[in-house]
């Protein structure tokens, strides 16, 4: 009666799974379709038809791309010595007044990230993130050979770092074109997750320019806006993957993986990677002159979008909007106006922000670039010179940098309208403040400076000058634009 009973029970089970299948098949069928899915004696038989041009689908072959790219890729692992501080004992101080200072030291921080082989003597490219702070910097191979590493140089409005290892004859990871990258492509992902070597995962481009806001701004990236045009993929990606490759099927480094989208931290659909011809450029800056070169253009801008051409009656609907012109910057030079829709640079289309950032990032100070902008319905080409962040046309100094990074803050050329305001003749005006020693010194956004240690100051480049190789306890002198003067101690 037990068998019985079971064997009922077993088909009672299996019919009732057999009548849910149907029921959700059915319901979604008549949801989509509304329609029941009986065969009527009379319909008419179902053909299947080749469309014009269709061809017998092609699995797609990674394994070549795989096992080129695997050997060129390493695993970098950093450390980050620990802070040392004095601690002293409560108990004792409490019962006895005083109580000795003991010297301790917090424990030493581990990090691991991946890297790309560039070279055959020994040049690796890696995510800024991945090495910034880190005392100690190691390179371990795909054949297990570790080397220690050193840091030529970093790029944080990038997120890309250069690492030398004294080795010859290293397996090398070919540099393809990011350009040439479409939409529906497929790439692999190849790293070091969660400390697994070796690690290749494949996706396809899911789009292309995409702005994360993952960059750090103002004093934190030497004081440069941050470019973000990231290659966008489903490739899975997670922690450990930062500065690893992102290749085409030929095995091209096309992207180097530095961020994924995800409520968790871990992947969960989308990951981003810093196109190669970005990478290209800031490598080629951080071995020539140990920091990056960055060209400007000098607009405020924004993206052509749906309110946008409703408030100006745009005749473009794509492209980059010309908001405004700094005075005496490369744009304005060139004869471009409030209004224009930047809508290519050199041979590139740019469709976005970011695509204008990407495009103009590859260039210098003192680059002569072709803009194309749609003014009132019509194409107008301008050659534009790019200046450097001092408004000049010269290569910037890495001691420039990183004393102005220093300093903490962004700084436009005062206006004519400001100087007939306050009767003066010079000064530069404090744009925005992130930190740094200005911050500190209380100063405050909207100060122009007038002088510094008594010399009078008309840009950024005779800020620059003025803060050069000085030691101890500076003077700044302005005003702020309601009048009020300003007098502040900035200690170098």
């Amino acid at each position: 009666m037990g068998k019985i009973n079971q064997f009922m029970s077993l088909t009672l089970s299996a019919v009732t799974g057999g009548l849910v299948a149907v029921g959700s098949f059915y319901y979604l069928g008549e949801q989509n379709q509304n329609q029941s899915f009986a065969i009527q004696p009379n319909q008419a038989q179902v053909t299947h038809t080749k469309m014009p041009g269709a061809t017998a689908f092609e699995a797609v072959d990674f394994t070549s791309a795989a096992e080129q790219t695997v050997t060129g890729v390493v695993h970098v692992k950093t450390v980050s010595a620990g802070k040392e501080y004095y601690q002293i004992n409560p108990l004792q101080y409490f019962f006895f007044g005083q109580a000795d200072a003991v010297p301790r030291k917090s424990p030493d921080q581990l990090g691991s990230g991946s890297g790309v082989i560039i070279s055959s003597d020994g040049y690796i490219v890696t995510n800024n993130h991945v090495v910034n702070g880190a005392d100690e910097v190691t390179v371990v191979l795909n054949d297990n050979q570790s080397y220690k590493a050193e840091v030529v140089g970093k790029d944080a409005s990038t997120d890309v770092a250069l690492l030398k290892v004294e080795a010859k004859n290293l397996p090398v990871v070919p540099f393809g074109n990011s350009d040439h990258v479409k939409l529906g492509e497929w790439v692999l992902a190849v790293g070091n997750p969660y400390n697994l070597n070796s690690t290749v995962t494949a996706g396809i481009v899911s789009a292309k320019g995409r702005n994360i806001n993952i960059m750090p701004t103002g004093s934190n990236n030497g004081g440069y806006a941050p470019i973000e045009s990231f290659i966008q993929t489903d490739a899975a990606v997670n922690p450990g993957n930062s500065g690893g490759a992102l290749v085409n099927t030929k095995g091209e480094l096309v992207g180097i993986n530095t961020a994924i989208k995800s409520p968790t931290g871990t992947f969960t659909g989308y990951s981003f990677a810093v196109p190669v011809n970005i990478v290209k450029k800031v490598v080629e800056d951080l071995k020539e002159y140990g920091v990056v070169q960055r060209g400007f253009i000098g607009v405020a801008i924004r993206d052509v979008n749906e309110d946008l051409l409703k408030e100006e009656d745009l005749s473009v609907t794509s492209g980059v909007y010309v908001s405004g012109l700094l005075d005496e910057g490369a744009a304005k030079d060139a004869g471009l106006e409030e209004g224009d829709v930047i809508v290519q640079v050199g041979t590139n289309a740019v469709k976005s922000v970011p695509e204008l950032q990407e495009q103009i990032g590859r260039y210098r100070p003192g680059d002569e670039v072709s803009i194309t902008v749609n003014r009132d319905g019509k194409l107008k080409q301008f050659p534009v010179v790019l200046k450097n962040k001092f408004g000049n046309t010269d290569l910037v100094s890495k001691e420039e940098v990183h004393s102005m990074s220093a300093l903490g803050a962004e700084f436009e050329p005062l206006s004519a309208e400001m100087k007939n305001k306050l009767r003066v003749d010079h000064g530069i005006q404090v744009k925005k403040i992130d930190g740094g020693k200005l911050k500190s010194a209380g100063v405050k956004e909207g100060f122009i400076i007038l002088r510094v240690d008594k010399e009078e100051i008309n840009d950024v480049e005779d800020l620059n000058n003025a803060f050069a190789g000085k030691q101890g306890g500076i003077l700044i002198e302005g005003v702020y634009p309601n009048g009020t003067r300003g007098y502040y101690g900035v200690g170098m």
